[in-house]
């Protein structure tokens, strides 16, 4: 993603999002914990026990960064599901510590990279290269996306407008060549983005940044949105 906040505002993003995280986990019981998350097939559980996991593997990523010895996210295809499979089940208690812990690793290590290696070239988990200054960017995705798949008092509008306005333009760019339709989204207070390949948009689509960044992340459907024009179908997000 172009455009990227500064290095140490998206820590810090990733930092209220960890923090929000951490609270509404600790609000949870174990009963609560073992029961379905929004995320299809996932409980609570699987959502925290990913959010760890996933911590632990961006620091791979900031690490070969920092280093320059090839670290990859997961060390086999299979690694990713197994790891948050493993977890899945535990109490409260232990989700939160490994929560917490996993959480604080990445923020020191992130802290570790210098300014000069923040442009290295790393492999996110679908093989793409990415400059290591887009790494904070994918944690905060993963922190405040699944705060709100959690589904323990948070809904899409938990997220800040700048971080619904950060989803938008990162995540209608992946869209872009992936629908036939093209469509303006006019995002309050934010901006305008195309969606969509083509030169013209032949609809407009406008709303609060969190109500469009949850229609395009699949988090909120688009009854909520203002349309001109036929709303588009969308891929599945990630």
């Amino acid at each position: 993603m172009s455009d990227l906040p500064p290095w140490d505002s998206l820590l810090g993003w990733v930092a209220e999002g960890q923090q929000r995280t951490e609270g509404a986990a600790a609000g949870l019981d174990d009963a609560r914990l073992r029961e379905p998350s929004r995320l299809a097939g996932w409980s609570r559980g699987h959502i925290l026990s990913h959010l760890a996991r996933n911590a632990d593997a961006l620091v791979n990523l900031l690490a070969w960064a920092r280093t320059g010895v090839e670290s990859r996210m997961y060390a086999t295809a299979d690694a990713r599901e197994e790891g948050i499979n493993a977890g899945a089940d535990r109490d409260v208690a232990e989700q939160l510590a490994d929560l917490t812990a996993s959480g604080s690793r990445f923020l020191r290590a992130a802290e570790a990279v210098p300014e000069a290696r923040r442009s290295f070239c790393v492999l996110s988990a679908q093989g793409r290269r990415i400059p290591a200054h887009e790494v904070p960017w994918l944690r905060v995705r993963e922190v405040w996306l699944h705060l709100v798949d959690l589904d323990a008092g948070y809904d899409i509008d938990a997220v800040p407008d700048a971080i619904a306005w950060a989803l938008v333009t990162d995540v209608a760019g992946w869209m872009r060549s992936r629908i036939t339709a093209t469509v303006d989204l006019e995002v309050d207070d934010c901006g305008t983005v195309r969606l969509g390949p083509g030169p013209s948009a032949s609809a407009i689509i406008a709303g609060r940044p969190q109500q469009i960044a949850g229609w395009l992340t699949g988090r909120a459907c688009a009854g909520g949105l203002t349309a001109t024009g036929a709303v588009p179908d969308l891929p599945r997000w990630l």
